[in-house]
């Protein structure tokens, strides 16, 4: 079946959320600091995202790793960065949103995805899974202290490359 090349109209944005049933300070700790993500998304990071500071996260089980460029960052409430997620610079957003008995709402937004149409939508999707991921992990982490290892798990080695 051919469906030609997608002609967008506007670009898309990436968007997972999650309500994580801890308080705001630890939810946004476990982003912070890496010694805390560590157990729910990559598996080093290189220093605690500060407003104007460079870090580099690494997928050692995928021999990969990132530069993430630390445009913004407000206490309990945002993160902002940009990083070559898809082939091109992206933008990230996590918000933080304190809900009810000490719970937080957290959202994950990414934008700027380059490429054709395709491209970006592919990397869209991409971006929308792999931060359902991150946040269930973190989710069952927090929660129950429970290392689920979704993103380690979701591509093993040996059974299909991409």
């Amino acid at each position: 079946m051919t469906v030609g090349k997608i002609q967008l109209t506007q670009n898309p944005v990436a968007k997972a959320e999650m309500l994580i049933r801890r308080p705001v300070e630890e939810v946004f700790e476990a982003f912070i600091n890496p010694e805390m993500t560590s157990n729910f998304w990559f598996t080093k990071g290189s220093g605690r995202l500060e407003a104007g500071k460079q870090v580099k996260w690494e997928w050692e089980m995928y021999n990969v790793s990132a530069q993430v460029r630390v445009k913004d960052v407000e206490e309990n409430k945002r993160i902002l960065i940009e990083w070559q997620g898809y082939g091109a610079p992206t933008t990230v957003e996590w918000v933080f949103t304190p809900h009810g008995d000490g719970a937080t709402f957290v959202s994950i937004t990414e934008s700027g995805f380059g490429g054709d149409g395709d491209a970006i939508v592919n990397a869209a999707l991409d971006s929308r899974g792999g931060f359902t991921w991150v946040l269930a992990g973190l989710k069952a982490w927090l929660e129950y202290g429970v290392k689920l290892n979704l993103v380690a798990d979701h591509h093993p080695k040996g059974l299909r490359e991409r």
